[in-house]
Parts: C-alpha cells; sequence; structure tokens
C-alpha cells in the first residue's frame, strides 16, 4: 500500500473511530478493501492519533480562527488530524508533504473550499511549528 492510499485509509479509519466510536484496530480493518492489508504505516498513524488525541485537538484548536474543533465536519476533522500526528509525531516525514497530502485529501472529499480550509489551518501550525 502506498503512502497516499495508506493515508485515505487512515483518514477513513479516523472517520469511523469519530462517528461510531470504533477501536483504532477495528476502524482499521474496516476501512480496508477484501484485498489490502495493513501496514506499519496506516497502524502507526491511526493508533497513534488515537494515543496522542488530546494533544493534536489541543493544537488544532489553537489555529481555528472563528471555528470550534466540533463544528468542523467529520472528514475535515480527520484529515487535519492525521495531517497533524505526521507533523509533530512522524520526523521522517518532511512537514510540507504532510500538509500538502491533507489540502489533497480534503480537496477530494470536500472540494476547494474544504482544501483552502485545511491550508489555512495546517499553514498556521507549520508556522507555529517551524519557529519553535
Amino acid at each position: 500500500m502506498n503512502r497516499r492510499l495508506a493515508r485515505l485509509r487512515a483518514v477513513q479509519a479516523l472517520f469511523q473511530m469519530d462517528v461510531a466510536e470504533a477501536g483504532w484496530r477495528e476502524a482499521v480493518e474496516n476501512s480496508l478493501e477484501p484485498e489490502e492489508t495493513a501496514d506499519e504505516f496506516i497502524n502507526e498513524v491511526v493508533s497513534g492519533i488515537n494515543e496522542h488525541k488530546q494533544d493534536i485537538d489541543a493544537r488544532l484548536k489553537k489555529h481555528l480562527d472563528h471555528w470550534t474543533l466540533e463544528r468542523i465536519g467529520n472528514v475535515d476533522r480527520a484529515i487535519l488530524r492525521e495531517a497533524v500526528y505526521e507533523m509533530i509525531y512522524m520526523d521522517s516525514i518532511p512537514l510540507h508533504v504532510s500538509v500538502n497530502e491533507a489540502i489533497e485529501l480534503a480537496k477530494a472529499f470536500g472540494g476547494s473550499e474544504a482544501g483552502r480550509f485545511a491550508n489555512g489551518v495546517l499553514s498556521s501550525l507549520l508556522k507555529e511549528h517551524e519557529e519553535n
């Protein structure tokens, strides 16, 4: 499974965890097509987000101008959480790659406005992260 597909499956798993309150392993398995198997990347991302959700959400909340995390759509919230996890906890992935991949996922699921929203939030977080 390539990284782009793994990110998509991770977002689908996060959506299930958020909406159906599924456990992370169950959510990952439910997000896969019958011929797919979970790889190390998707397991690390989804389990890591599950473990660090409070920290990730706190970081996101600081960069949501005129929005609350609860007001953001479930898919957009899952995409943002996935990107923030990569940015903060996965040093092997360049920050801009995480941001760009999240923007592309947001555009695919929510259109250009969702892409702009993700770009704004993640660019703000990226700027703060790079300053620190």
